[in-house]
């Protein structure tokens, strides 16, 4: 029997009032203002009252022009890839120095091989304060310029190739730079000033803006009250165990809070008298930039894994239920705002993921670790290989490692209202100087004024019947050409 959530108990009408689509007029204005704040010339966003939102237009596109760059509404790095990537926490721009990020990559990779020896690492690194010694099986070093004086860790990989004791050290503290390096130089990691040794930034801008939009209520700092920090340490273990998407929800119930407080302090005190109890014309432009997506509640419109039987199909979608119901119970005892308490109902909590599960885009941002080791690679010689005297032994360590980029998952207002096709005439594709984490949206062929921009949520190559199956997870048969060209040939 499907359980109660106690806040969906409490405020029936504030949930309905907030989960109602916005008016056609309110959803225009919108768009209107985003498209003109984000100077995205020559596009307009359009409804339809059988297809709901749509991106059209308004000037030509060749083949390869940029059509739409997005700044993401919300968006979060997948918790597995910060071992691999430090980036700022607000724009996801890669910071700090090519060392940097190699010796962060070697450092958690040893923690997979050997934990025999202690060291001491500076505090203020943007990594874990210890480290590890690792070695090979045999004993031996890989000699690397100016590595007499690099006592303390080693590093080492599974085929048994060590690194000089001290190198990792000496690559995250500064103290060894490696050879045309600066070709590929990073704004340095701020870290966050609530201490929490987690989010680090590109800028102090950056810094400001992530704490004011999220972090200040999701911060574990030393600066957090401790009851709350515990609360939310307990809410990020269980998201990392279960499913990271908590994270992102939690990110946006954090800046409709943080909205709903600014826009209250801007209220007279005559519109404050009633204190806490909430004022739902003010919680409800809070709540207008998550208003605007489509959602469904996530434990419908999830995907039925394949290892899941047809007939256990309920029970699966009931435990789906029920996971988000414990995370959302752990948000609460962290970040509850009384006067924003029916944000906290499992009914809001669950269409938010949903809204996530439906729009979301893949956050990709290449790295600068491959483009580093690239350059390296196709230099003239001789200094190849005396470059390589120094990289190979690096790039023998880290293996495939190397090549990660920066993942993760975010909703981008602007792109999510565009609407899907087989035979789409726009990808997202991130260019050569698309180096943050804006959603990027490239022509594929041309696109006239007043054509609607199309994407597509698949693989538009697969056959229509498996094309079919996986759009029906989205809530709609496409009726693309493609489509009814294959359906009725």
């Amino acid at each position: 029997m499907a359980f109660v959530c106690p806040i969906d108990a409490k405020y029936p009408n504030e949930i309905s009032t907030l989960l109602s689509p916005p008016s056609p007029l309110q959803v225009q204005e919108y768009f209107d203002q985003l498209v003109w704040m984000r100077q995205c010339r020559g596009l307009r966003v359009k409804q339809d009252g059988a297809l709901g939102k749509g991106v059209f237009a308004d000037a030509a596109f060749k083949e390869g022009d940029l059509v739409l760059k997005d700044q993401m509404l919300v968006g979060s790095q997948h918790t597995s890839n910060k071992m691999d990537c430090l980036v700022c926490s607000f724009c996801f721009r890669f910071v700090g120095s090519i060392e940097l990020q190699i010796g962060r990559k070697l450092y958690f990779q040893d923690l997979g091989v050997s934990t025999n020896h202690q060291c001491d690492m500076e505090p203020s690194s943007p990594m874990s304060e210890d480290c590890y010694e690792a070695e090979s099986d045999d004993g031996e070093e890989i000699a690397l310029e100016n590595n007499e004086s690099m006592g303390g860790c080693s590093s080492s990989n599974s085929k048994g190739v060590a690194l000089p004791n001290g190198l990792v050290e000496s690559l995250m503290n500064g103290g060894l730079s490696l050879p045309h390096s600066k070709e590929f130089s990073m704004p340095p990691a701020i870290p966050c000033s609530g201490g929490c040794g987690e989010a680090f930034y590109c800028s102090k801008s950056c810094a400001e803006a992530d704490w004011e939009a999220f972090h200040s209520l999701l911060c574990t700092g030393r600066k957090t009250e401790p009851s709350r920090r515990e609360a939310l340490l307990k809410f990020i273990q269980n998201a990392n165990d279960t499913n990271d998407i908590f994270l992102l929800a939690a990110k946006a119930i954090s800046s409709t809070i943080l909205r709903y407080k600014k826009l209250k302090l801007a209220c007279s005190e005559e519109q404050r008298k009633y204190g806490n109890i909430v004022d739902l014309s003010i919680l409800l432009e809070a709540w207008k930039p998550i208003s605007m997506g489509h959602k469904r509640r996530w434990w419908d419109c999830i995907a039925l894994p394949e290892d899941v039987e047809p007939s256990n199909e309920v029970a699966f979608r009931m435990q789906i239920r029920e996971m988000a119901f414990t995370s959302l119970q752990l948000l609460k005892e962290a970040i509850l705002d009384e006067g924003c308490e029916p944000l906290f109902s499992l009914e809001i909590y669950g269409q938010i993921i949903g809204m996530f599960e439906l729009n979301n885009l893949d956050l990709v941002v290449a790295s600068p670790v491959e483009d580093y080791f690239l350059y390296v690679d196709e230099l003239p010689s001789p200094y190849k290989e005396k470059a390589e005297e120094i990289t190979r032994p690096l790039l023998d360590v880290l293996g495939d490692s190397y090549s990660i980029c920066c993942q993760g998952t975010a909703f981008f207002p602007l792109q999510s209202c565009m609407n899907h096709s087989c035979y789409p005439n726009a990808k997202a594709f991130k260019r050569e100087e698309d180096r943050d984490g804006q959603a990027t949206i490239i022509a594929v062929r041309p696109i006239h004024p007043g054509e609607e921009v199309t994407v597509s949520y698949i693989d538009e190559d697969l056959p229509f019947e498996q094309r079919r199956a996986l759009l029906a997870d989205y809530g709609f048969e496409c009726r693309c050409p493609k489509c009814l060209q294959q359906q009725h040939p």
